[in-house]
Formats: structure tokens, C-alpha cells, sequence
């Protein structure tokens, strides 16, 4: 009984110390980053200036449209609708000729020129089903879409006002009330600043983890880890927790003071459940992190290699295009990527407050993802460290 108890004494010292280990080391890699001004102002940069900017500055809703009227009928409905383009959806419409149409949406001064052709009341009224053109400059696309839907509507609704009142007809039967979930105004600012948090929490734990080992070799302090009594699962451990560790406090205070402070967006869920959901999403994107510095010898090398991988990542998350609007095939390849279930995970319980019992498939497919990346990692950071050194 003696021996076995020793055995599992040497044992629990062993994990203890492993433990210990890892703590020293991941001590280290936070005093490295405090020890660094430029990317301690990326990571204050990057959570606060950049959500706010992007919320602010790339609306995707519609909004003060540069209009132009052709008026060639000069009647009273022509004038209603011309004057039913209004702000904020609608700049006040410009009445041009129609041989100024090509030079104005040339020069871009317009996103929509509304042509009224003669006799159009008159068509109307005798039952001819005349045609109004809507040219829509569809190089702004977000504005072509959706602005060349509210057109659509503002025209048709005043025509079917126009008619009744002067046909006396009665009111459409069915009224169709539109109800937005999750975010009933539609304001794009509530999306963007959410999913920019996401995509940060991305990039920087990939450019923060690779950073750190770049920064190892090129301070020559790689060495000094070979001769040290630490593993490769140790560093590895080490370098995730510290750099995750910063990044989930930096997107927890982001949320709180920048997203619901500042830029006045209620988040739905449990903001602690979600950064439960963060810390398994960075222990497999952490590892890619380091997967790409272990094929780079330099930061510039390290950022060519990183750029790409993020850019698809980010792309085919989710966060900026449904899924669903992908190729099958793509859809299938992309639930191997840790990104795209965080996407869903995040959106779940930030906007529409899901618990963990609706999230647990998500969770389990981070942490499930996040031991493979990490094993090809740990493979690959053995032969190009160790085995190097």
C-alpha cells in the first residue's frame, strides 16, 4: 500500500508541477505584453476606436439617398410621387431632363433616378398599366438592394392611395404587419458592433499567439526554453491562456462599455455565458495561431501567412454572409472551422438570448475542434522548436 501511495504522491507532484509550470510561463507571457506599448494601444485600439468606428461608420441600412425625378407627365401624381420621397430614407429629390440621366449617375451624384413618361396619370386612369423606370446605380450595392425596395413600395403605396381616393374604391382587405425579431428598427449598428467584437476576438488571438512565439525567436529566448524543465504542451498552454486570457477581459469590457455603454445596444444573453463559449473558442484558434508562426521565421512572414487564413475565416464564418447562401459543399467544409461555430454560438446567446441548453451543441463542437487543432499544433510546434533546437 506504501508504494502506491508514493506512486500517486509522485504523480499529484507531477501534475502540480506541470500546473506550476504552465502559471510561471503564462506569468511571463503577460509581463511580455504589458512590456509592449505597440501592441498593448492594437489591443485598446482594436476594442474600443475600431468597434465604434465600424458601427458607426458602415451602416448597412439605407439611408439619405441621392435622388433624381424625370418629370415628363407634369401631372398631380406625377408631383405626389416625387414628394413622396422623404428623409432620412431619401435626400430631398433633384428634378432633372432626361438628357441629364447618363452624366448624373456617371458622375455619381445619384443612386436612383425616377423616369415619369408622359400621359402616365392619364394611362393610369384609363386602364393602360403604364411604366415607371427606376434607375438604381447598383455600384453602391447596400443602398441598390434595400433602397431599390423602399422605392418599389413608397411608389406602389401612393399609386393604390392615388386610386382610391379618386375611384373611391375600398382599403386593401389583409394588413400585413412586419414584425422584427431581435432588433426592431433594423439598425445595422446593433449588428455590426456585436459581430466586430467576434471578429476581432479572432484576429487578434491568432496575431497575438503567433506574435508571441515570433517574438521567442527573434529575442533569441527560445533558447533559453529548450535548456529549461518545461514541455511543449507547457509553453503551448502557457502562450494560450495568457494571450486568451487578455483578449477575453479586452471583448468582456468592449461589450459592456463600448457596445451597451456607449453605443446603446442591448445584448439579450448572458455576457458570462458567452465568454465561456470564448474561452473553448480560443484554445483551437490560439493554436492556429501558432500552427502559422511555426512555418514563419519573421512577424513579416508571420502576417502573410496570417492575412489569407484570417480573410476566409472571416468571410465564411457566418458574421458577415449567412450561411445558407453558400454552396452545400462549402457549408459542410466550413463546421471544420472553430469560427463558424462561434459565429452561431455568439449570435445565439448575445442576440436572442439563448441558454446553454439551446448553445451546448455549439460548445461541444468548439471544445471538440479546439483538441484537434490543438494536437496538430502541439505535432507540428515539437518538430519546428524542439526538434530544431
Amino acid at each position: 500500500m506504501s508504494g502506491q501511495a508514493e506512486r500517486h504522491r509522485l504523480t499529484a507532484r507531477g501534475i502540480g508541477g506541470k500546473i506550476a509550470n504552465t502559471l510561471r510561463l503564462a506569468v511571463k507571457e503577460l509581463r511580455s505584453i504589458r512590456t509592449d506599448p505597440i501592441l498593448v494601444a492594437l489591443i485598446l485600439y482594436t476594442f474600443t476606436v475600431a468597434i465604434y468606428s465600424v458601427a458607426t461608420g458602415a451602416k448597412t441600412e439605407a439611408e439619405n439617398m441621392a435622388i433624381a425625378v424625370v418629370d415628363e407627365d407634369r401631372s398631380a401624381l406625377s408631383r405626389r410621387l416625387r414628394d413622396a420621397f422623404l428623409p432620412p430614407l431619401f435626400k430631398t429629390p433633384v428634378e432633372i431632363g432626361a438628357d441629364e440621366i447618363d452624366a448624373a449617375m456617371d458622375a455619381g451624384r445619384f443612386v436612383f433616378v425616377l423616369v415619369i413618361p408622359p400621359r402616365f396619370e392619364a394611362d393610369l386612369l384609363a386602364g393602360r398599366n403604364p411604366e415607371l423606370q427606376v434607375n438604381v446605380d447598383a455600384t453602391a450595392m447596400t443602398q441598390a438592394g434595400n433602397g431599390a425596395v423602399y422605392a418599389q413600395n413608397i411608389l406602389t403605396n401612393e399609386i393604390i392611395a392615388f386610386l382610391q381616393r379618386r375611384e373611391g374604391s375600398a382599403a386593401l382587405p389583409v394588413n400585413v404587419v412586419v414584425r422584427a425579431m431581435f432588433n426592431p428598427n433594423l439598425t445595422s449598428a446593433w449588428f455590426t458592433s456585436v459581430m466586430q467584437v467576434i471578429n476581432n476576438v479572432t484576429i487578434l488571438t491568432v496575431i497575438l499567439t503567433g506574435a508571441a512565439l515570433i517574438r521567442e525567436r527573434e529575442h533569441g529566448t527560445v533558447e533559453h526554453l529548450l535548456v529549461m524543465p518545461v514541455t511543449p504542451v507547457e509553453i503551448m498552454l502557457a502562450k494560450i491562456l495568457a494571450n486568451g486570457l487578455v483578449i477575453v477581459v479586452a471583448a468582456s469590457l468592449s461589450l459592456i462599455f463600448v457596445v451597451e455603454g456607449l453605443l446603446a445596444v442591448p445584448i439579450a444573453g448572458s455576457i458570462p455565458l458567452f465568454l465561456a463559449g470564448a474561452l473553448l473558442y480560443q484554445f483551437s484558434v490560439a493554436a492556429l495561431g501558432i500552427l502559422i508562426a511555426t512555418f514563419s521565421t519573421s512577424m513579416a512572414q508571420f502576417g502573410l501567412l496570417a492575412i489569407p487564413v484570417l480573410i476566409v475565416l472571416n468571410l465564411l464564418s457566418g458574421s458577415t454572409t449567412p450561411m445558407e447562401s453558400m454552396p452545400e459543399w462549402l457549408q459542410y467544409v466550413m463546421q471544420l472551422s472553430p469560427t463558424t461555430h462561434f459565429v452561431a454560438f455568439s449570435q445565439a446567446v448575445l442576440y436572442r438570448g439563448a441558454g446553454i441548453g439551446i448553445v451546448m451543441s455549439q460548445m461541444l463542437a468548439l471544445a471538440a475542434i479546439g483538441v484537434v487543432y490543438f494536437a496538430v499544433s502541439l505535432g507540428r510546434f515539437r518538430k519546428a522548436i524542439f526538434n530544431a533546437g
